[in-house]
């Protein structure tokens, strides 16, 4: 089962290619992903790669967390299941019900 890292304070000029190669040596990468900013189209300083076991995963994270890629430390660990806001019925209202 493959296994989601998150990979944070990644340089702006990394691509999903180069995000790859970094966790290559670790094992099989099954997806390499920067995310990227739906206005300016510039990465957003982080992305997921999915490894295909948990070993894999776990001797990534050893190695590279905390490491200097692109002159910044970046920062690896599981990536947290995202998070479901349906009809956003459960999110604050602004402007909404407010009592003045």
């Amino acid at each position: 089962m493959a296994v989601k890292l998150f990979v944070g304070s990644l340089s702006f000029s990394i691509d999903d290619d180069q995000l790859k190669e970094l966790f290559v040596p670790f094992g099989t990468v099954v997806s390499a992903t920067i995310i990227m900013d739906r206005d300016t189209n510039r990465s957003k300083g982080f992305g997921f790669v999915e490894m295909s076991t948990d070993d894999e995963a776990q001797a990534a994270i050893k190695s590279l967390n905390g490491q200097t890629v692109g002159g910044r430390a970046i920062a690896v660990n599981i990536a947290k299941p995202k998070k479901d806001f349906g009809d956003r019925g459960d999110r604050p209202a602004y402007g909404r019900d407010r009592r003045y």
